[in-house]
């Protein structure tokens, strides 16, 4: 197989930046993806554009690890304002099925987000396209950065959505445990876990989020087919593995939603802090997919922000000063302490039960006090113990992930796999905190 063939279009020597375009109509995502072969690899693309803006520099989006180019069909309608789209997906990426190299049956996990962002840059400057824009939303964050790293010549500007230096440990837990419960065949635990450690949970009245859109989601996770399963495994030991994202040169707009519970706006405001020519803004009342919550607050926000127009006074969105990123809250949930703190834990796989107090609570976590020998024992089955609760139903329970430990506490994130679990806890947590807040009898005497 040659190094790049281009499977669509009649080659020529040199392709204008017209031809390689697409006009959009309303049938253009029921057509198959173009596809490129690279040193056995294959990339698949859309490249559209409407003709008032087909002479503006061009926008190349790469999408997180669950996207496909459906996901993006009532957002591109909105940035062909700002110049013609290019979607793509890389090997094992989107809705890319490519998990086996062609040639030499190497598997795509070998692959890493800089070799990616390799294979993208080589892209690019075989179709001709000398400069473009760049919109990297999640994982598609740290390809975007680190092409922006090895290609600087071939970025005009970037946006990044949801995007973080350096991987915290609670973050590499929870996707830990997603894999650990779809290896385990526990497919409706790993579909609802999922969509729980993306979609805040704890800001469902805020965020508006659809609760069919919710329920779409969970399905495409739950009945994931063994291919969706490799590739799920493929990105996930990819992020795992990611040590340090590069910090990009050219002029960038960091964004998140302003709930984002899974990279969190202190990470993203950190991330853009770094960048000698940026903005940062957040998306009002969205978490980690505000393309879904908030799609025509954020896609204007985009839009302007590729025609260097200002954002400061759009809907929906709250910019911030390099002073106030520095000032923003680390922790997401405030936690709070509970009327009955003395609780236990129990082991899912044996009777063993173990006498802890709460020290404090929020929706994602639970600090617990023990004796020093019970920490122990607890620590020897850091994803095996769950923490019974009790409410105006009767007692209920849910798994946590131990974080950390000392003599005699535990902090430990809560393992959500379940909706009614979660409803149930944030009901908890909520009824907690009221309880907290009502005036004592003391204090109204």
């Amino acid at each position: 197989m040659n190094s790049i063939i281009q499977m669509d279009h009649p080659s020529t020597d040199q392709p204008s930046h017209y031809d390689f375009f697409d006009l959009y109509d309303k049938n253009s995502f029921k057509q198959p993806p173009r596809t490129t072969w690279m040193d056995g690899w294959k990339i698949e693309y859309m490249a559209i554009a409407r003709p008032d803006t087909l002479h503006m520099t061009p926008m190349v989006i790469i999408g997180g690890a669950f996207q496909n180019f459906n996901s993006y069909k009532y957002c591109v309608e909105q940035l062909f304002d700002a110049g013609p789209i290019i979607l793509i997906d890389l090997p094992s990426m989107g809705a890319n099925k490519q998990i086996t190299n062609v040639d030499t049956g190497v598997s795509a996990g070998t692959l890493e987000l800089e070799e990616l962002a390799g294979m993208l840059g080589r892209w690019l400057e075989q179709m001709h396209l000398p400069k473009v824009a760049v919109l990297g939303m999640s994982l598609g964050s740290v390809v975007a950065s680190c092409l922006a790293n090895q290609r600087p010549e071939l970025v005009d500007r970037m946006i990044l959505m949801g995007v973080m230096q350096k991987t915290r440990k609670s973050w590499r837990m929870l996707l830990e445990e997603s894999l650990h419960l779809m290896k385990e065949g526990r497919m409706d635990e790993f579909g609802q876990a999922v969509i729980l450690y993306l979609v805040n949970h704890a800001r469902l009245t805020e965020t508006k989020m659809s609760p069919t859109a919710k329920r779409l989601f969970f399905r495409q996770m739950a009945e994931f087919t063994e291919t969706e399963q490799d590739r799920y495994d493929i990105n996930c030991n990819r992020l795992l593995r990611l040590t340090n994202v590069p910090i990009p040169q050219c002029k960038v707009l960091v964004a998140c939603g302003q709930y984002d519970s899974f990279t969190l706006p202190h990470e993203n405001a950190n991330f853009a802090l770094q960048c000698p020519d940026m903005q940062y803004a957040q998306i009002a009342g969205a978490d980690h997919v505000p393309q879904l919550q908030r799609r025509k607050e954020t896609m204007h926000l985009f839009a302007t922000f590729l025609r260097d127009e200002p954002i400061d006074q759009l809907e929906g969105i709250i910019p911030f000063t390099r002073e106030q990123m520095q000032q923003i809250e680390r922790r997401g949930e405030e936690r709070i302490p509970v009327q009955t703190p003395e609780r236990f834990l129990s082991h899912r796989h044996s009777d063993l039960r173990l006498d802890a107090t709460i020290v404090d609570l929020s929706f994602f976590g639970v600090l617990l006090e023990l004796d020093a020998a019970q920490v122990q024992q607890a620590i020897q089955y850091p994803r095996d113990l769950a923490l019974h609760l009790e409410d105006e139903e009767g007692e209920f329970k849910i798994e946590c992930l131990i974080f950390e430990h000392t003599e005699n506490q535990i902090r430990a994130l809560f393992k959500h796999g379940s909706f009614d679990v979660a409803d149930r806890l944030l009901r908890f947590v909520r009824h907690q905190k009221a309880m907290l807040e009502a005036p004592s009898f003391d204090a109204v005497v």
